[in-house]
Order: structure tokens, then C-alpha cells, then sequence
């Protein structure tokens, strides 16, 4: 009886392993063609860095058509009001490629920033998603910070004065 049950567990994990050996293992950057429109980023993050209040970024987020039918993209939906997308319009064929690109506007916003767009087609895999991340600083505070300063001496009194190539900062320093 012992015999007959270790047989039986011995084929049993003969045919899982030989199962598990046939699965084909495919690069991680292999392309599978899908039956419909399918949407592929080449990237689906963009990091601005660091800005300053009120300035406006704008990118352009590059996409190809990896499935078998033209894919078209319907709508975009933003997290806020102060994304402003734009996109392909026309259908893209299987193999071609279209844009969606995003302008964001940094006024009245302060410290870490996540802008995520929702493109929603008619893709096989669903919505996909794309973001612009980035930190806003204060428009004072980041010119400030980055602003070279001038230094020029006065020749008729010897005095150094400095200057930022900021109009709000001036400061003026005796040798």
C-alpha cells in the first residue's frame, strides 16, 4: 500500500514539473500582439523637478498602438483643474504611434505635486494611466534662492554694493 501511494505521488510531481518546464519564458520587454487596440507608453511618468509658483509645464507623453485594431481615444480625465490634456484624435492603426500631452499649471500650488491623467480608449486592456510629478516652490522664495548675485564697486566711494538679478532683493554692503 505504502509503495503503490509513494508511485503515485512520484508521477504526480513528475507531471507538475514537466508541466511547469514547457511554460516559454519571454523577455521582460517582449511585445505580444492583442487581439484589439492596445495602448503602450513609452513612459508614464514624467518628473518636472523643481519649479517655481505660477510656471507651466508642459509635456508630451509618446505612445504606440501594440494591438491588432485601430485604438481610439475617446476622453482624458485629470486630477485637477490645472492639468490641461490634449491628445491624439484621429485613430492610431496597429504599430503607429500618437501622443497625449499635459500642461500643468503651477499657480496658487505649493510643495509636492501628482498630476495623474486618465486615458480612456477603447484599448483591450482598459484605461491607462499617466502622471507629471514634480514639488512647486514659492515663486519669492525659489527666485531668491537661484538668482546670482551681481557685484559691481562703486569708484567713486570705494563701497561694494550687491545686487541679485532679482528687483525685489538688494542689499548693499561697506568694504
Amino acid at each position: 500500500m505504502k509503495k503503490a501511494l509513494v508511485l503515485a505521488l512520484a508521477l504526480s510531481l513528475a507531471g507538475f514539473a514537466s508541466q511547469a518546464q514547457t511554460a516559454a519564458v519571454k523577455p521582460a520587454n517582449a511585445t505580444t500582439k492583442v487581439a484589439g487596440p492596445q495602448i503602450q507608453f513609452e513612459t508614464d511618468k514624467f518628473d518636472f523637478g523643481t519649479i517655481k509658483q505660477g510656471d507651466i509645464v508642459d509635456h508630451t507623453f509618446k505612445f504606440k498602438n501594440v494591438g491588432t485594431q485601430p485604438l481610439v481615444i475617446s476622453n482624458i480625465g485629470v486630477s485637477c483643474g490645472c492639468t490641461t490634456p490634449d491628445w491624439t484624435k484621429e485613430p492610431v492603426m496597429p504599430g503607429k504611434t500618437g501622443t497625449v500631452t499635459a500642461k500643468f499649471n503651477s499657480a496658487g500650488k505649493m510643495g509636492m505635486q501628482n498630476k495623474v491623467l486618465t486615458i480612456e480608449s477603447n484599448s483591450a486592456a482598459g484605461n491607462a494611466m499617466v502622471s507629471l510629478v514634480g514639488t512647486v516652490a514659492d515663486a519669492t522664495t525659489a527666485s531668491a534662492s537661484v538668482a546670482p548675485a551681481k557685484s559691481d564697486v562703486d569708484a567713486a566711494d570705494g563701497k561694494q554694493k550687491m545686487k541679485a538679478t532679482d528687483s525685489k532683493m538688494k542689499a548693499k554692503k561697506k568694504s
